[in-house]
């Protein structure tokens, strides 16, 4: 880690990484950005795995006082983790051939016919109990006649991945072991509110000649106005659904992996050590003698003893991992291997052949309606992780290493 404090900045901006020139130019100018903020406590964040998102940095981390800024927390709302892993060794499924192929294919053809990926949604209305709560009480939310409506309209994306970096994987731990892996966060309902609330801060501060500029994207709301109150309120429904939507993918690939082991193994699979987090959110928490809000961008909470999922990309390695609790990075950490090509960037620079050989190579199944695009989310397309992991051993430690052997993509 290595601290970037001069003419540029209010306060420090720490890096958990090895040299500033392994910073973006664009990634470090938003920093700047943060780093003159009036109401930043204490330093910006930058983890390992940083680069430019809209506005603050993805992989950035900063406290807050008496403000909320819709922005640092990004328009998926509550995208994060859910992990769990199982009894059943790799060595007994490898060898199995199904009508389908192996039970590895079998099992990722039967994940995509029971959950929607991409702009797909169920064609029939789900249940969901975060979105019964915030009908039945439907005060709080029907004041915002723009964003009620979507609330009916996110019954029928509950139990569905979403595209870009989000996915589902089946890994192998380092011990042979079978886990589950699923990255996925609010939808199209948490981009709404993000973007509905951005909109209103940027016109309120204009309003008050606020000394934040336009061109940062880092509009803010003061916790206590009716607005602030009111993006707090929808951003934590965000959460709790995207908590929600994962919690309900899993459970659908947990009933495919039980039914495949039970038919061509003969036994039932034991699930163990399931973890479900964020890791695009805001929240209020104690950070040295001050209540302050926590924006976390791209960053996992890693508080002393926590247990939380950084992925990889596909094909590489992702891990399960244990706060240190370092009050330095705000108790967070990376909340992957962040991009070292933009999406566009890496379409041009790996052809979806150079991928798929890849994959194959690496023994991986992939599951992918359309694999045009697949170039935007592969592993050459990301930092090493394993490097991401190191100039984090302070912030956390590895408690598994896991590898793709298969993985649904939108």
């Amino acid at each position: 880690m290595f601290v970037i404090y001069d003419e540029n900045t209010k306060v420090p901006i720490k890096v958990w990484l090895e040299k500033r020139e392994h910073l973006e130019d664009t990634g470090l100018e938003q920093a700047y950005h943060l780093a003159q903020l009036p109401f930043v406590h204490k330093w910006v964040c930058l983890m390992p795995d940083t680069h430019a998102g809209k506005g603050m940095p993805i992989g950035g981390v900063i406290a807050t006082e008496r403000v909320i800024i819709p922005n640092a927390v990004g328009v998926d709302i509550g995208c994060g983790m859910n992990f769990v892993s199982t009894d059943v060794k790799m060595e007994e499924i490898r060898p199995v051939i199904t009508g389908n192929g192996t039970l590895i294919q079998a099992m990722i053809s039967d994940i995509m016919r029971n959950i929607p990926v991409g702009y797909c949604s169920h064609k029939e209305r789900q249940t969901s109990a975060v979105l019964n709560r915030a009908m039945e009480q439907g005060a709080l939310y029907q004041e915002n006649p723009v964003l009620f409506p979507l609330i009916e309209d996110a019954y029928y994306q509950v139990g569905t991945l979403g595209g870009g970096n989000h996915f589902i994987e089946l890994q192998e731990d380092q011990n042979g072991y079978l886990g589950i892996m699923i990255h996925s966060g609010s939808r199209h309902f948490g981009k709404e509110i993000c973007d509905y609330y951005h909109k209103k801060a940027r016109e309120l501060n204009i309003r008050w000649y606020s000394q934040v500029p336009d061109a940062y994207h880092l509009a803010f709301l003061p916790v206590d106005s009716k607005e602030g109150q009111e993006y707090i309120i929808w951003m934590n429904l965000a959460l709790e659904y995207a908590f929600e939507n994962r919690e309900r993918m899993m459970e659908q690939v947990k009933d495919v992996v039980n039914a495949k082991v039970e038919k061509f193994l003969g036994h039932p699979v034991t699930f163990n050590q399931e973890i479900n987090c964020h890791h695009n959110y805001a929240s209020l928490e104690n950070h040295y003698g001050k209540n302050v809000w926590v924006h976390r961008k791209g960053a996992t909470r890693a508080r002393e003893g926590e247990v939380a999922v950084i992925p990889g990309a596909m094909g590489s390695y992702s891990y399960v991992v244990r706060g240190k609790g370092n009050q330095e990075s705000f108790c967070s950490s990376s909340h992957g291997a962040g991009r070292a090509y933009s999406r566009k960037g890496a379409m041009g620079a790996f052809t979806c052949e150079q991928v798929m050989t890849d994959l194959k190579a690496q023994g991986v199944v992939l599951g992918k309606n359309n694999k045009s695009d697949v170039a935007e989310e592969c592993r050459f397309a990301y930092k090493d992780i394993r490097d991401v992991m190191k100039n984090q051993e302070d912030l956390v430690e590895a408690v598994l290493e896991l590898k793709t052997v298969g993985v649904v993509k939108g």
